[in-house]
């Protein structure tokens, strides 16, 4: 912050001492100046002293070495009888966090922090099992309702149609009231308009409840991400992010393997969302004893307001509390901003292509499998349900290798400074865009074919699913590498990009396969894959240049790599004057 020049005199115990850098500022606004008493032509000294404060320990650190720490907070009560302060009204101190603060998001406990991380990995899981559950019962919902095929289908895609509008509102309001308060409500909401479909009313009431119900679960799905990076700090972001980037990958593999299931058991397909309600009342109950509040501007605003009531002094705030914060700011922030970024960030328009793509042929699978197992081999729906265990298999495999692809970047941390070069997060993306296009054409042309077994074409599932999660985790750590300050933005283009093309596909995926027959749709859908699986190495040898032209890239590694060949230049010179001394 900026504060006109504060002059304190203590008592000999005092914490507070006299703040001395004055730097001249020769050009400042008229309205500033008139604020501050002073002609337009006459000089003003500020001072910058770092200011970080918590209840119980105030910080001015003037020289970046020794902190001045006050009494605890119970002794600010008496602040008035130990200092004596005289600061223009208009001062004013930022609340801020000092290091190791427990209260800090990411000063949190290590296991608090996986208590954190599994339960908003566990609430992805419970939103994406209940977008494919219904899957495995369109049969009976046809039989029940007297509805065509397709109709049937909107039961899957009107909840991805929930997913475009969510993220638009629940990100907004997150950074309104916090993190928490969206969470439990928006899941709240998510497990009571599951009843909906459980009572089987009607088909638009079932359809109603399906839109509602992605609608809120949306809310819970964007923000689980949203809270696991506040907890985590960027070294150890990604390892955390990629656990709720599979989740929600095994949710909607293993959905349609509860549904045949209960479907098996006689039960009726109401239970799955019974199950399914059941499942997410627990959840609810874990996230609530285990997910507090992480949003940090939030949590600093409380701290704010706590030192204002402790010391009666209102000059105490926090950063959020200066910001434009209204809900219809942020909205409108939140509505232009994607749309403006879609249009002119090259980078994030071929990143959600392929995102869409991948979202496609997943959610295109629930057409694609009882095709080629069921009408083609004879499966019933539970052994055809099985099949998608290999691209859940496939996603937990693929988690680790990307892991294992992205420790050359881990050891980069240090001497980038904590920002090594975004592109070093494409290994993952560039190695499985060969799997994901060998995968398509392996389940393709072996699928129907009756000379070959069937677990044959089973297999390229496994190969699909580490393709699936591998460039899903590898490009949204690029994205938000690339786009730090808005990657809300880039993330909330991702979000509803991809729900749209999850809702479109399988409408017609059906009629794609009957018409081109299964060998040739996949090779359609291949060589589509093929083009847009350049786009990660493309990233890679130009990446760097397009977002030193961008508006909305921080570019903090080019940055970083200026001040290190700068070092780099140095340490040679360096070298070679003590090596001429030696010589001499």
């Amino acid at each position: 912050y900026c504060m006109p020049e504060t002059r304190c005199s203590t008592s000999e115990n005092s914490a507070f001492h006299h703040l001395s850098t004055d730097v001249p500022l020769e050009k400042m606004r008229d309205r500033e100046r008139e604020d501050f008493g002073v002609s337009k032509e006459e000089d003003i000294a500020y001072s910058y002293p770092e200011f970080s404060l918590r209840p119980g320990m105030i910080n001015f650190d003037e020289s970046h070495e020794k902190p001045w720490i006050l009494p605890p907070l119970t002794d600010l009560t008496n602040l008035s009888t130990q200092t004596k302060v005289e600061t223009p009204s208009l001062g004013s101190y930022q609340v801020a966090w000092i290091p190791g603060d427990p209260e800090n998001p990411q000063d949190r406990t290590l296991a608090s922090k996986h208590l954190i991380t599994i339960g908003c990995c566990i609430m992805a899981f419970n939103v994406a099992l209940a977008s494919s559950a219904p899957s495995s019962a369109f049969a009976a919902i046809t039989h029940e309702f007297d509805v065509s095929d397709e109709m049937a289908t909107c039961v899957t895609s009107i909840f991805l149609c929930g997913y475009i509008a969510g993220p638009l509102l629940w990100g907004p309001l997150s950074e309104l009231i916090g993190r928490q308060p969206v969470v439990l409500g928006t899941f709240a909401a998510f497990i009571l308009f599951q009843l909906g479909a459980a009572l089987r009313i009607s088909f638009p009431a079932l359809l109603a409840s399906r839109a509602l119900t992605g609608f809120f679960g949306s809310g819970s799905l964007c923000n689980s991400g949203a809270v696991i990076a506040d907890v985590w700090d960027s070294v150890h972001r990604a390892h955390a992010l990629s656990w709720q980037v599979t989740m929600p990958f095994l949710g909607t593999a293993l959905g349609p393997v509860l549904g045949s299931a209960i479907n098996k058991s006689g039960l009726g397909y109401p239970w799955i969302f019974w199950s399914i309600m059941i499942l997410s009342v627990a959840t609810w109950f874990l996230i609530f004893f285990t997910v507090p509040e992480t949003y940090s501007p939030i949590l600093l605003v409380k701290k704010a307001k706590k030192l204002r009531e402790t010391t009666g002094d209102v000059r105490f705030y926090a950063e959020h509390e200066k910001a434009n914060c209204s809900f219809i700011g942020i909205l409108r922030r939140t509505l232009l901003r994607p749309v403006e970024m879609m249009m002119t960030e090259p980078i994030l328009l071929l990143i959600l292509v392929y995102f869409s793509t991948i979202f496609g042929i997943l959610f295109s699978l629930f057409e694609t499998f009882p095709i080629i197992w069921q009408e083609k081999r004879g499966f019933n729906s539970y052994q055809t349900s099985m099949i998608f265990i290999g691209i859940a298999f496939g996603s937990v495999l693929g988690r680790f290798v990307h892991l294992f692809l992205a420790i050359p970047m881990k050891r980069m941390v240090n001497k980038w400074y904590g920002h090594p070069p975004c592109e070093m997060n494409l290994h993952g993306a560039m190695g499985a865009g060969p799997m994901l296009v060998g995968g398509i054409f392996w389940l393709g042309w072996t699928g129907t074919n009756a000379h070959i077994t069937w677990w044959v074409p089973a297999l390229s599932t496994v190969l699909l699913g580490m393709s699936f999660n591998m460039v899903f985790i590898s490009l949204q750590c690029y994205m938000i590498d690339v786009y730090l300050t808005y990657a809300a933005s880039a993330l909330a283009a991702s979000t509803i990009c991809r729900a749209i093309v999850g809702a479109v596909v399988p409408l017609f995926t059906r009629q794609m396969y009957i018409g081109l027959g299964t060998q040739w749709a996949c090779t359609l859908i291949g060589s589509f894959s093929l083009i847009i699986s350049l786009s990660p190495f493309i990233f890679y040898k130009y990446g760097s240049k397009i977002r030193a032209k961008s508006k909305f890239s921080s570019a903090l590694d080019l940055q970083m790599k200026e001040r290190i060949d700068a070092e780099d230049k140095k340490r040679i010179l360096d070298l070679l004057a003590s090596k001429s001394n030696f010589q001499v």
